[in-house]
């Protein structure tokens, strides 16, 4: 029987919740999957409140019900730290210089740091290749307590560039051959080169925000209206005075370019840095990964710039799929869904770096809560003996009575015992009721966010919304996109049709549409207002 396998990645922007099914040797198949932004990074001060919608809405959406899962958050959120430690001495002493390489590289107390390593292979000195990584106690505590709140147990806690790692050496293989794996998110790129026994990680602060805040500056734009025009129009130019006959264009793919450019010189640092201080091998292959990496000619861009070979990291070219997921929305969503994979591997006991940062806290728990099958398999064991006792004993008055004195007082024994039953069944339910009520409060706090979601839905790919206040929506879209996407109809007809065709969201005969004058040269930009009524929720996320 295949095993369930439920993974989170925590990005800075994103948060993706998927579910494998592990079969015999460990093969993978995605059974289920959603995707949902992240209003800010999470921290140790706001895991709860951006955390916790998010992965409600994927719940709801997509039918997951929580249980145990296994975690990776960014990082940033972590240490990584390769050390080459002597094994003289024996085991004792390994794990004194392991201790040693962790209080010299992490700039925190030891106190409050939750630690991990493995051990890679041998070095070419005779030492053992180790990997050393290390988390903020706080940072993953307040992660793995949001994630709870949501009704998940965290099983495990690993971290991105060791998963898409795990990913790569697991699922594709590398023959020990050196690799560079590039994950492009929003806020910051994460570099991992992996080599045989070595491994080198950096996190870099170009990244998919950057692109943005650039095309904003260049064409004098809201970040909103420039994270639009990234995600409809832009690709990365391959050099040259003049590539694309739009202006515009032409303009944002020049910028583009400079991004990647600066990211380009970060990452021929590293390799330098990677290769003079590790003594490791030039790479021969980069692979690309992340919701930034998506950009059209990114790849021939760093293939050219780089001088390797360049391809897209698509896992799920080899985990299967079920026929519940939308392959054709993999194709996109595969950039964000590489570190679950990784994760999977781990949780299923087939990941070659197996790092767990799981907090003393949830550990301790975990134990407390093991330890009461125990007690009641002895409590069950006792009674049962004393039963057999009873049986065994001669009937004489005597030994009655001696054994009526003895069942009186195991009889006592198990009052209490059901006692502190009672209670912590009592305690527990009083928990259950707090949880609802907090889900109830959190559902429609991220109604809106179902509303964005529902309105954004009915504009396809050529259309934004430009405003929104008090009903009243203002949707802005190119004339020349227009035209092409609708021919002889107009926008306002096609918004209003599609959402006349959401009625679990918007109540039908609520829906108006306005024109409003044209912005820009010759009409270029055009614009109307939408007034429209939500249906209600009923306090648990359900639209009515």
């Amino acid at each position: 029987m295949a095993k369930k396998i439920q993974t989170l990645n925590i990005g800075a922007s994103t948060v993706a919740l998927a579910e494998y099914d592990a079969g015999s040797g460990g093969a993978l198949t995605l059974v289920n999957y959603g995707v949902a932004p992240l209003a800010a990074p999470v921290d140790a001060g706001n895991a709860d409140t951006i955390l916790v919608p998010p992965l409600m809405q994927i719940m709801r959406e997509k039918g997951i019900r929580p249980g145990k899962v296994a975690v990776s958050v960014s990082g940033q959120m972590a240490f990584l730290r390769p050390a080459a430690i002597a094994m003289a001495g024996g085991q004792d002493k390994f794990e004194q210089m392991v201790r040693y390489e962790i209080e010299q590289n992490i700039p925190f107390p030891l106190d409050e740091m939750v630690c991990d390593r493995q051990i890679l292979g041998d070095t070419e000195n005779g030492d053992k290749a180790v990997l050393i990584v290390a988390a903020k106690i706080e940072q993953i505590e307040s992660v793995t307590n949001a994630v709870a709140s949501a009704g998940f147990s965290p099983e495990l806690v690993d971290v991105a560039p060791v998963a898409l790692t795990n990913a790569l050496r697991g699922i594709v293989g590398d023959g020990g051959a050196c690799t560079v794996m590039l994950d492009i998110g929003a806020k910051t790129t994460s570099l991992v080169i992996s080599e045989g026994e070595k491994i080198y990680n950096r996190s870099i602060p170009v990244a998919g925000n950057t692109i943005t805040k650039e095309i904003a500056q260049a064409l004098g734009c809201t970040l909103e209206e420039a994270e639009q025009i990234k995600r409809d129009s832009a690709y990365v130019s391959m050099g040259g005075v003049t590539e694309d006959a739009d202006e515009t264009l032409d303009r944002i793919s020049k910028v583009c370019r400079a991004v990647l450019t600066r990211l380009n010189a970060e990452i021929s640092r590293s390799i330098n840095f990677y290769r003079s201080q590790q003594n490791g091998g030039m790479p021969q292959k980069l692979y690309l990964t992340g919701g930034s990496a998506l950009l059209p000619q990114i790849d021939a861009f760093f293939a050219d710039s780089l001088g390797i070979e360049v391809e897209f990291f698509n896992p799920f070219a080899y985990v299967s799929l079920s026929n519940s997921v939308d392959a054709t929305a993999l194709q996109t969503d595969s950039a964000v869904l590489g570190v679950t994979t990784g994760i999977a591997m781990h949780a299923a006991g087939n990941a070659p770096i197996a790092i767990n940062l799981l907090p003393p806290s949830l550990i301790e728990q975990r134990a407390e809560v093991r330890k009461i099958p125990v007690v009641a398999v002895g409590a069950i064991a006792f009674a049962i003996s004393s039963v057999c006792w009873l049986m065994s004993m001669n009937h004489s008055i005597e030994v009655v009575e001696a054994q009526n004195e003895s069942i009186a007082g195991m009889d006592a024994e198990l009052t209490s015992l059901k006692s502190k039953v009672d209670k912590a069944v009592k305690a527990l339910g009083a928990q259950k009721v707090e949880s609802d009520e907090m889900r109830k409060i959190l559902s429609k706090r991220i109604a809106p966010v179902w509303q964005l979601d529902a309105v954004r839905d009915c504009l396809g790919d050529f259309l934004w919304i430009e405003k929104w206040e008090k009903g009243k929506i203002t949707i802005r879209g190119w004339s020349d996109k227009i035209s092409k996407s609708l021919g002889n109809n107009t926008a306002e007809d096609f918004v209003a049709e599609n959402l006349r065709h959401r009625p679990n969201f918007v109540k039908a005969d609520s829906v108006k549409i306005g024109a409003l004058p044209p912005l820009g040269k010759d009409g270029c930009l055009q614009q109307f207002e939408v007034e429209l009524e939500f249906q209600d929720t009923d306090g648990e996320g359900e639209q009515k």
